[in-house]
């Protein structure tokens, strides 16, 4: 039987045999929610990258970009980390480079696996739906916080351990964890991350409407997946 597991920073993720193993990145707040999003909206493809450099090399070859750093968006790029920045006629049909505080390194870092796919909560369904079916372990791999665990991607990863644990091994700690604090939070996910860094974090920044937009579930039916260095729609 194969197992599930949740890992909650990129930077644990050496402790972990990827090879075998799908990877989940979830950035709840917001880049894997801003991902969903673009893949709902139109987008044919997203390359994520490490650094800003690297997007604005991107940017200068002629692709549409986004960057944040901090929350906050570095002059000069085309969208900001909002999902509401791609719910527009642009993205339809574009190739855009991301790069995030924290998102787009865990997925750069999670490459050597068999596959790589973004989950939010905005497209938990079909993310369930698909895993069900998988003959690999899945790993899902929290960004967190420049390093450091995070609330928010805890409780996705809670909520999709929830939803395979009939069809796959809850074997350690870390997964087990991260189910436990989904069922205690999701009657009222907007309520119990009220007091987390990320989200004070964001209303100091005025972005309370992607918070609640973010905690949505089964908003998307769409697949993210990486192919090469590019996310596409499988």
């Amino acid at each position: 039987m194969q197992k599930i597991d949740v890992c909650y920073s990129p930077e644990l993720l050496h402790l972990y045999n990827i090879e075998n193993s799908i990877v989940v990145v979830v950035d709840v707040f917001r880049a894997t929610s801003c991902m969903t999003t673009a893949f709902a909206h139109g987008v044919e493809g997203i390359i994520p990258v490490a650094t800003v450099d690297e997007c604005v090399n991107y940017q200068q070859q002629g692709y549409l970009a986004a960057a944040e750093r901090d929350g906050k968006t570095p002059e000069g790029f085309d969208f900001d980390n909002s999902p509401f920045s791609y719910m527009v006629e642009k993205v339809k049909g574009a190739t855009i480079c991301v790069t995030t505080t924290n998102g787009t390194l865990a997925i750069t870092k999670s490459k050597t696996a068999v596959k790589v796919m973004i989950g939010s909560f905005l497209n938990l369904g079909a993310l369930t739906k698909y895993l069900k079916d998988v003959q690999y372990d899945v790993l899902v791999l929290c960004a967190g916080w420049k390093g450091k665990p995070n609330l928010e991607d805890t409780l996705f990863a809670g909520a999709l351990v929830e939803n395979l644990k009939n069809e796959f091994m809850i074997e350690d700690d870390s997964a087990l964890m991260a189910l436990r604090q989904y069922e205690n939070a999701k009657s009222d996910l907007l309520s119990y991350v009220a007091t987390s860094s990320h989200v004070k974090r964001l209303q100091r920044l005025g972005i309370q409407k992607d918070i609640a937009f973010c905690l949505q579930q089964d908003l998307y039916d769409v697949l993210p997946v990486l192919r090469g260095n590019t996310l596409v729609k499988m």
